[in-house]
């Protein structure tokens, strides 16, 4: 028997991405889509590509709306998750979007968000490495999952591996991303105009404020690491979606370079959605396109020193929308990789 759906901020991105892979997934109905400026509206009018719910009329984000469901997916700003997840029964499976629920330490919570901690929830990333193994196991049967962040997803399945080996030095991180502005939400922003971004590339967030860099921290901590510093610089550029993810680090042990690129491979050997390519083959952004595989490269810089990952992903699918479908998988007890593909879209 089909569960139901819900989706509340339907009409943006991530809602709009939640959608149409629930849309693909054989065990889902979906329930209610809301809105909140865009309640009343069709559904159509935001998101014209998902023709089967174009009719849809976007109802208000309340608890009265999204209760009766035996599932919910948040896709909601910041701060907003909070108070609605509260009003929902606790059998209710709630898939936060938002960053609400992802961080365990509340002072991090306040330095990077500026307001109250919400609390924290199980944390949505089934191929993280932990000390006991993986964090899928820690989603089995839960009811409340706080789904990663995009870039939190590219840095942290990047560099993971070497840290739960031993192979890297965490306090000394960089990581430069190129992200396509999808990321930043459908709200109007000068910086995200077609005028601004088409034909240039901008950095954001420099100097250490972006508000991921606890959660990576928070990560990698998991996987092994007793001390992370981590220099974090996001640049936007002129693609719609995806996330290029270039990761460096101080080697922690004399290896070669196909002696440090096995420990991706043996990492990630058994992960249906994470892929270490063929020696010689770079990740790009277009290969990831529409599908829930992280898509990543290792290699030596000897002279440096250094160990380079370079990660690629699509930020609504693997960054947000796809995780979110894994973990209701692993909470209703299906096969993981249930209503997701690995093929995406070229040219």
């Amino acid at each position: 028997m089909a569960i139901s759906v819900a989706v509340a901020g339907a009409s943006g991105y991530a809602g709009g991405e939640a959608l149409r892979l629930l849309l693909n997934h054989p065990e889902v109905e979906i329930g209610a889509v809301t809105g909140h400026s865009s309640a009343g509206d069709a559904l159509g009018a935001h998101h014209p590509h998902l023709l089967p719910l174009a009719d849809r009329v976007l109802e208000p984000t309340t608890p009265e709306v999204l209760a009766g469901h035996d599932a919910v997916i948040l896709a909601l700003p910041h701060g907003a998750s909070g108070p609605i997840a509260a009003e929902l029964d606790e059998n209710i499976l709630v898939l936060d979007c938002g960053a609400d629920f992802r961080l365990a330490d509340s002072e991090a919570w306040t330095k990077f968000y500026g307001s109250e901690h919400a609390g924290s929830w199980p944390y949505g990333m089934p191929e993280l490495i932990t000390a006991s193994g993986r964090q899928r196991d820690n989603l089995t049967d839960e009811r409340r999952i706080a789904v990663p962040g995009c870039n939190v997803t590219a840095v942290t399945l990047a560099l993971a591996p070497g840290v739960a080996a031993g192979v890297v030095d965490a306090s000394d991180i960089v990581a430069v991303l190129a992200n396509g502005p999808s990321g930043a939400g459908k709200a109007a922003k000068t910086n995200l105009l077609a005028s601004e971004i088409l034909g240039s590339a901008s950095p954001y967030a420099v100097g250490g404020t972006h508000r991921h860099i606890p959660e990576i921290q928070q990560n990698l901590k998991v996987a092994g690491a007793a001390d992370v510093r981590l220099s974090f610089t996001p640049t936007l550029v002129p693609m719609a979606r995806g996330i290029l993810a270039t990761v460096t680090a101080p080697v922690a042990k004399d290896l070669s370079v196909e002696q440090l690129r096995q420990v991706w491979v043996d990492a990630y050997a058994n992960e249906e959605f994470v892929t270490v390519l063929p020696s010689g083959q770079w990740p790009s952004t277009a290969q990831t396109l529409g599908s829930n595989t992280a898509a990543l490269q290792v290699t030596l810089d000897a002279d440096a020193g250094r160990v380079v990952v370079v990660a690629a992903i699509d930020n609504l699918v693997k960054g947000t929308a796809g995780t979110a479908i894994q973990c209701l998988n692993l909470a209703f007890g299906w096969p993981e990789g249930t209503g997701l593909t690995t093929i995406g879209v070229a040219p």
